[in-house]
């Protein structure tokens, strides 16, 4: 360990879900290291995830302006030499990234990557010879950035306990009943299950007497919120009618969420939420799987094919999409239903070849 206090600046640029899993990570390096300063440089919009972080420091990354291009990077540079860096943490990988680490490395100061497990991830995904064994948690690969830095610390992975914090919104009902949030959509459809199939999953549960909060971000996954809406009293949208700050202070008042191998996965596991997750074309041996979760509560089949994807952006080569639509409601709403009376899910046997 650095006998000397560091002021280590860690890079994170994109996507949220990546964003949000780095938040637990320095949660736990200043358990270990609480004289050590810490710089996060991401999008504005993310800043929220690192709000129970103590003394750390944002700087916003504005891709679209300021800091667009080459000399928009160079800017970025000027602006963080001016905060005394001392070490930097690359949780990114990326080229943005790397020409910073670059930039610093021309002045002396120190960088370490982290390592994504291309090749291994590659074996997982590829449809021949693949190799199906569980790969580092990316929350792992985090942790060993600094460990390369020199601050080791054990990653203990859990959730802490719950501290739901005070709600006072017109959208937010008194809270007499279980409260399910619900995050069906992602950046690539692979990843979703399909929204009729998710609708009935929605549908039952309400009509079980729980309340369903639905999550989302676009205009098109709020007007899909808005129609489940309007079928059933105990559904709620949340799409587009919040603050991220807000969402995620509501969050901490949910007793479970149902979500894809996508960033609602990750804001629940910023607020110490359990997570039922649901898995397609992706799988949970990628590493990708929510800080603090059990891979006991991530809902899939298992197929020849899966994963065929680290990311969900590859179109099903098979044309069925097996891994969604054989994917039946009543294991889904099973699943959410063990979690909400036992706190830990069932392990259900879906396993099978098709």
């Amino acid at each position: 360990m650095p006998k000397e206090t560091t002021n280590l600046l860690v890079i994170r640029f994109s996507a949220m879900g990546d964003v949000a899993m780095t938040a637990p990570i320095l949660k736990e390096f200043k358990a270990h290291y609480p004289e050590h300063q810490l710089l996060v440089v991401s999008r504005p919009f993310f800043k929220p995830f690192f709000n129970e972080v103590k003394d750390l420091k944002f700087h916003a990354f504005d891709p679209k302006g300021a800091h667009k291009g080459f000399f928009g990077l160079l800017k970025l540079f000027r602006e963080l030499s001016k905060q005394d860096i001392t070490a930097i943490a690359d949780l990114h990988s990326n080229l943005r990234s790397k020409i910073l680490c670059f930039l610093f490395m021309l002045k002396g100061i120190r960088s370490v990557s982290v390592d994504k497990g291309r090749k291994e991830k590659s074996a997982l995904t590829r449809k021949t010879n693949k190799i199906l064994v569980p790969l580092e948690l990316t929350v792992a690969r985090y942790a060993k950035v600094f460990q390369k830095l020199g601050f080791p610390f054990p990653l203990s992975n859990t959730l802490d306990q719950r501290n739901p914090a005070p709600i006072q919104h017109v959208l937010f009902p008194e809270k007499t009943q279980k409260w399910i949030g619900v995050s069906p959509f992602a950046q690539h459809l692979q990843k979703v299950y399909p929204l009729t199939k998710m609708e009935s999953v929605v549908l039952e549960l309400a009509a079980l007497g729980h309340h369903i909060f639905i999550f989302g971000g676009s205009p098109e996954e709020e007007e899909t919120a808005n129609n489940w809406a309007s079928k059933h009293k105990n559904i709620t949208s949340l799409v587009r009618k919040i603050k991220l700050e807000e969402e995620l202070d509501f969050i901490s008042n949910l007793d479970v969420m149902l979500s894809m191998d996508s960033s609602g996965m990750h804001l629940a596991s910023l607020k110490n939420i359990p997570v039922v997750s649901v898995w397609g074309a992706t799988h949970p041996y990628a590493g990708f799987l929510g800080y603090g979760q059990s891979e006991n509560d991530a809902v899939q089949i298992d197929l020849y094919c899966r994963p065929c994807s680290v990311y969900g952006n590859v179109p099903c080569y098979r044309g069925d999409f097996a891994c969604m639509n054989n994917l039946t409601e009543s294991t889904v709403i099973n699943s959410v239903l063990n979690k909400l009376l036992h706190g830990q899910a069932t392990s259900i046997d879906t396993s099978r070849e098709i």
